[in-house]
């Protein structure tokens, strides 16, 4: 078919030149893991080179604003002044689904696995139980020997969607946090160390005896540190892992005109992990660029089929629901080229 056929139909049919093989994007450290290894396995399968900077949620949505990377990746959504910053020029893309864990360093307790609910979770970050065996910790866990030992927070220090969600969950239980902390990618902590990255808030937990902070589920099973059960809104007291968060989201029920922005912390359901999320990528809906336009929405393409989201399983994330990835099969030819269509390779 002729392009001035191919345009007719309002389709331009857009070949990448060698010189733009390679996308870059910047952002949250939730999904790194998974990011990583979708790249790499891209690369394989096509040859174009994905390079990405895991700088935090804040980093990315700063560095996709500013036009310095392809594409940005970030857990907390865009809010409106951030999205009126590129002139609405943004389709956040979900990915896969993680789950925010609650981690401590405490060898006196072995094996045994705490439990926290959300109301003391917002007592330990507002610095109230500086101890662990304090009552409010002992009563959601009787039987447990809890050491006297001081309990140091630890919280991010950039910019975060792992913090946007533990504190989108946080956000739930008290008006106090609401009207004091708030939720965001970064926020004023009342007490705590900062680490950056869900990398640095891991290594400073494994190297502070007494420590709690949140990360990625992945960052505490890759560094053989325990996580807690946490109380959901049915009462129960879930584990994080790939079947409670599919759970989380479950109940997630989206419009066809969705832009993809939704919160599943503290979801409905027996056994559905509440401190649980999607994460996005944050793509030009109509991108100047018309090479780097085709790379992106190949890539996009890629990412829904079923080869590459059951990689995330085995990273502990949770696919996306069979409901999502059709709704961005969906939104997916609306993205355009200097305003025209662009043409699939695959």
């Amino acid at each position: 078919m002729k392009r001035s056929l191919l345009i007719a139909f309002g389709i331009l049919a857009i070949t990448a030149p060698v010189s733009a093989q390679s996308l870059t994007g910047a952002g949250a450290t939730f999904p790194n893991p998974i990011y990583t290894k979708w790249f790499d396995a891209y690369n394989k399968k096509t040859g174009i080179q994905i390079n990405y900077q895991s700088i935090g949620s804040g980093g990315g949505i700063r560095q996709f604003t500013e036009g310095t990377v392809d594409f940005g990746a970030s857990d907390g959504p865009m809010n409106e002044s951030q999205i009126q910053a590129v002139n609405g020029n943004v389709l956040h893309v979900p990915t896969v689904l993680g789950a925010v864990a609650v981690t401590y360093n405490l060898p006196a307790l072995g094996n045994t696995q705490l439990k926290f609910d959300g109301n003391l979770l917002v007592d330990i970050f507002m610095g109230r139980v500086t101890n662990w065996n304090d009552p409010k910790i002992a009563a959601l866990n009787p039987g447990v020997k809890l050491p006297d030992q001081d309990l140091i927070v630890v919280h991010r220090s950039d910019g975060s969607g792992t913090t946007y969600v533990f504190t989108d969950y946080l956000n739930k239980f008290s008006r106090e946090w609401k009207d004091k902390v708030g939720y965001a990618t970064s926020v004023n902590w009342p007490v705590g160390l900062g680490g950056k990255g869900n990398e640095g808030v891991t290594q400073q937990i494994k190297q502070t005896e007494g420590a709690l902070g949140y990360v990625e589920l992945i960052y505490a099973i890759s560094n053989k540190l325990p996580y807690a059960q946490v109380k959901n809104a049915a009462g129960n007291f879930i584990t994080p892992s790939l079947e409670t968060v599919t759970a989380a989201a479950a109940g997630t029920k989206l419009p066809k005109d969705t832009d993809f922005r939704v919160s599943i912390t503290n979801a409905p359901g027996d056994q559905a992990y509440p401190i649980a999320s999607f994460t996005w990528l944050l793509v030009k809906k109509d991108n100047k660029d018309a090479a780097k336009a085709k790379l992106i929405r190949d890539f996009l393409t890629w990412m829904i089929t079923p080869e590459a989201q059951k990689m995330a399983a085995e990273l502990h994330y949770a696919p996306l629901p069979d409901p999502v990835v059709s709704l961005v099969q969906a939104r997916l030819p609306t993205l355009k080229a200097s305003g025209k269509a662009i043409a699939l390779s695959f």
